[in-house]
């Protein structure tokens, strides 16, 4: 990797292909999650060696309650492995984790999880790693709007007051930087209702790797493209 890469400062990431990854290999799409898992692991620890200061991953999504009951059941069992995992991952590299979505649908226990692995590496200097779970960027900004709404009759807050600031305060992502980058594997060419808001002016990279399959040397391509991009925010490119 060329020193001369300028690294993005936040990196979302859509975590696609391992249903199909593990279809290809005769194996059940659980196994292809259960592999997806443990490369969210790695490229956790590779970014940040990079540079990347904020990663978000797209985990489970507000529609993927659609899919069929065992593979949601098999899913949420992930997940709680995962975040016992993640804690002590987190303590390891002192990364400080955050969980954006809809919180109310997951179990209770899953939620006392998250709320334990949020409080006890909320203080940590590493990677901010924003794990989306139940998360939809149109039920966010609904909630958002929903907030705003009950300040406004509440007398708190008065029409002019309400900024784009103000609504980001009221995200889930409040206080993290918009990203920089956005990378979705599997060939798919498409946000799925990821963070509608934050992603305005981000730029975007799609590879045809399947998630499991994902590397570091991966991550290198994308942040070498993200190095060819003209970010103009709307602006003239100055002579």
């Amino acid at each position: 990797m060329s020193e001369e890469l300028k690294m993005p400062r936040h990196v979302a990431i859509i975590l696609d292909g391992n249903g199909r990854w593990a279809k290809a290999r005769h194996m059940p799409r659980n196994y292809g999650h259960a592999q997806g898992a443990k490369t969210v692991e790695v490229i956790c620890e590779e970014a940040y060696k990079m540079g990347i200061q904020y990663l978000t991953v797209y985990a489970f999504s507000t529609e993927n309650w659609n899919r069929p009951q065992d593979e949601v059941d098999a899913l949420m069992k992930l997940l709680r492995d995962y975040m016992k995992n993640c804690l002590k991952t987190a303590e390891k590299n002192r990364m400080c984790v955050r969980v954006i979505g809809d919180k109310t649908r997951l179990d209770e226990d899953i939620r006392v999880r998250i709320g334990e692995l949020e409080e006890a590496t909320k203080n940590n200097d590493g990677l901010h790693f924003q794990i989306a779970i139940n998360y939809g960027g149109r039920d966010e900004i609904v909630r958002a709007a929903r907030k705003l709404a009950e300040r406004a009759a509440a007398g708190e807050l008065g029409p002019e007051a309400i900024t784009e600031e103000t609504v980001g305060g009221f995200l889930d992502t409040a206080g993290i930087p918009d990203p920089d980058l956005l990378i979705r594997t599997c060939n798919e060419q498409r946000i799925s209702n990821f963070l509608l808001w934050q992603l305005a002016y981000t730029e975007f990279y799609f590879t045809p790797v399947p998630w499991p399959d994902f590397t570091r040397e991966e991550l290198v391509k994308a942040v070498e493209a993200y190095n060819q991009r003209d970010r103009r925010y709307g602006g003239l490119k100055e002579e």
